[in-house]
C-alpha cells in the first residue's frame, strides 16, 4: 500500500484537488480557477508520464484558460439585485446560440483533425484518436465554462464517461474513477446551475 501511494502520490493529489475545482464549479465559485491551475500543472506531469500528449498538451491550455477565466469571472460578478431571492446559491449563465454553436462545432473538427496528424506523425501515443477527441472537446468546453454558457455541461458529461474509459486502458486507474465521480458531477452540476439560474 505504501508503494503504492509513493508510486501515484502526484495521480492521488491532482484527484483531491480536481474534485475540489468541480465543486466549487457546480458553485459557480471563481476560486475554481485557482484549484483548475493546479490541478491542471499536477496533470501535465502525469499524461506526459502515461504518453497522453493530446491530455499533457490539454492541460497547458488549461493552466492559461484558467487564468483567463479567473479574471472573466471577476469582471462579471453579479451583483446583488440580480441574484434570484438574493440567494448566495444564485447561478447566472448564457445559452449557446446556433450560429456559435455550428462555429465550435467546426473548431472543434479543425482542433481533432490538427491533434490526431500530429499525434499519429510525431509521436508514440497509442491512442491517437481518442486522446484527440477528449482534447478537441474539452478546449471547447473549457472556453464555453469561461464564458459561463450553460451548455458546455453536455460536453463535459459525454467527456468525463468516454474518459472513464480511455483512463482506464492507459492503466490511470484512480484518474478513471475520479472521471466517474466527474461524469455524475457534471450531470448535478447542470441541475444545480439550471434549477439557480437568472
Amino acid at each position: 500500500m505504501m508503494n503504492w501511494l509513493a508510486d501515484n502520490w502526484l495521480e492521488i493529489f491532482g484527484v483531491i484537488t480536481g474534485l475540489g475545482y468541480l465543486y466549487l464549479e457546480i458553485k459557480q465559485k471563481p476560486q475554481m480557477w485557482i484549484l483548475g491551475i493546479l490541478t491542471s500543472f499536477v496533470y501535465i506531469f502525469v499524461f506526459f508520464g502515461a504518453k497522453i500528449y493530446a491530455g499533457m498538451s490539454l492541460n497547458i491550455y488549461y493552466v492559461i484558460v484558467s487564468i483567463y477565466g479567473f479574471i472573466l469571472w471577476q469582471k462579471d460578478k453579479p451583483s446583488a439585485e440580480n441574484k434570484k431571492d438574493d440567494s448566495a446559491d444564485a447561478i447566472s449563465y448564457n445559452n449557446l446560440y446556433l450560429k456559435l454553436g455550428i462555429i465550435l462545432l467546426f473548431i472543434t473538427a479543425l482542433i481533432y483533425i490538427l491533434m490526431v496528424y500530429v499525434l499519429k506523425n510525431y509521436t508514440d501515443s497509442p491512442v491517437s484518436y481518442k486522446d484527440s477527441l477528449v482534447t478537441s472537446l474539452s478546449i471547447i468546453a473549457t472556453w464555453m465554462l469561461a464564458k459561463k454558457i450553460i451548455q458546455h455541461w453536455f460536453i463535459w458529461i459525454f467527456v468525463n464517461f468516454f474518459s472513464v474509459y480511455l483512463y482506464y486502458t492507459m492503466e490511470l486507474r484512480l484518474t478513471a474513477i475520479l472521471y466517474i465521480v466527474y461524469g455524475a458531477l457534471s450531470i448535478i452540476g447542470y441541475l444545480n446551475w439550471k434549477k439557480n439560474g437568472i
